[in-house]
Formats: structure tokens, C-alpha cells, sequence
């Protein structure tokens, strides 16, 4: 059984999650400050850890700091402030996702399970680290993708993008978010790149194109 600890110092916010982690089958820890979270993390192993930025004596972002010196533990970060700073702090020190209060128990919990399957220990083959689905076989050891036995060849940002969206496979893709992790911070061109690879890549998958699901106004998903 996948195990989540949930670190918040507000009871009632504790009890919910716990509630709904309870009924989609994991097993729930909690800590009520952060410098009881970082004990509970040298003693016992979790698969997630649902962590709130402001509590007393030891805030979120230094909990996170703290453990991951010592336990590489995925992180979903709880706020009530939605700053872009604060989002991009959390990321700096290696969190999974960041969430705003008031938040939907049943959209933390997809989100939990996104980042737990994003996290498991990983296919390989022959040590290589790999990702198949149906006809589709992607080697990202290798940087080499096969369409029913056969190789493809791609531009490596037509790679970088594909293996992105695949190691961020179910997540909501946004367009800005997309061209920032795959052609960096700052890339000042036209975000019509991003279509054109788009465009490029599902002629490259056949008909594994499915795979890769347009959301109108927001981006793409690989759903596979």
C-alpha cells in the first residue's frame, strides 16, 4: 500500500485529506508541524509527502529543504498564497506540484496519484529506462523512439518535448509551461514552435498520435 504523509497544522485540513486518502487506498501519516515531519521521514519511508508552507516553527519550504538533504521524498506543496514567487521557490527546491487553498480534496487526490506514478520506480531494459505503450516504445537511456519495431528519427527538440510530455504523462499541459521546460526560461521566440512540434511529432507516432490529446485554451496531455 502507497503511503502519503500530510503535514498541516490545521486539524480539519489534516482530517480531509486524510478522509479521501483513505478511500482511494492509501495509507495516511500526518504531522503537525514541520519538525515533526522531518523526524518522521529519517524513521519511516512515504511514497508522497502533502506538505502546507506556513506553520509554526519550521514553515513548508524549509521542511522540504531539510528532508531532501537526507530522503528524496515527491512533494505536493499546500498554500494559501498563490504567489508566482512562492510557486517558484517550491519548484526551486524540488517539489512535484503546488496547490492553493481552498483546494478540491478529489483534484489533490489525482494529483497525488499522478505524481506517486510519476515517481515509481521506473521500466527498464537491459538498464536502459523505458516507456511502452502498445506499438509505442521509447527508450529514454538511449534518446531513441520506435513505432511497431521500427526507429524514428526526430530533431532533438521534437525528442526533448516527447519525452517531457511523456515522463509528465495525465497532466494538463499548459502552452507557456511547455515552451519553458523544453526550450527554456529564456526563449523569447514565436509559441507557434510549440504547435509545429506538435504537428511534427504526431506524424512521427502514427497512429500512436492518440496519445497526444489537444486541450483547447490550455495545451496538451499525453494520455497513454
Amino acid at each position: 500500500m502507497q503511503r502519503i504523509l500530510v503535514v498541516d497544522d490545521e486539524e480539519k485540513i489534516r482530517a480531509i485529506i486524510r478522509k479521501y486518502g483513505e478511500f482511494e487506498g492509501y495509507e495516511i501519516a500526518e504531522a503537525h508541524d514541520g519538525m515533526e515531519a522531518v523526524e518522521l521521514c529519517r524513521e519511516q519511508d512515504f511514497d508522497l509527502m502533502i506538505l502546507d508552507v506556513m506553520m509554526p516553527e519550521l514553515d513548508g519550504f524549509s521542511t522540504c529543504k531539510e528532508i531532501k538533504k537526507f530522503k528524496n521524498i515527491p512533494v505536493i506543496m499546500l498554500s494559501a498564497r498563490g504567489e508566482e514567487y512562492d510557486k517558484i521557490h517550491g519548484f526551486e527546491l524540488g517539489i512535484d506540484d503546488y496547490v492553493v487553498k481552498p483546494f478540491s480534496p478529489r483534484e489533490l487526490m489525482m494529483r497525488a496519484k499522478v505524481v506517486i506514478g510519476r515517481n515509481a520506480p521506473k521500466d527498464t531494459l537491459d538498464g536502459h529506462e523505458i516507456f511502452q505503450a502498445e506499438g509505442l516504445l521509447i527508450d529514454f537511456t538511449g534518446r531513441t523512439v520506435s513505432v511497431d519495431g521500427k526507429r524514428v528519427d526526430m530533431s532533438p527538440k521534437e525528442y526533448d518535448l516527447l519525452f517531457y510530455l511523456v515522463r509528465n504523462r495525465g497532466i494538463a499541459l499548459g502552452r507557456e509551461r511547455l515552451i519553458t521546460e523544453v526550450w527554456g526560461y529564456d526563449y523569447y521566440g514565436d509559441d507557434r514552435t510549440l504547435d509545429t512540434h506538435i504537428k511534427l511529432l504526431r506524424s512521427s507516432l502514427g497512429e500512436y498520435r492518440k496519445f497526444l490529446v489537444t486541450l483547447r485554451g490550455v495545451g496538451y496531455r499525453f494520455e497513454a
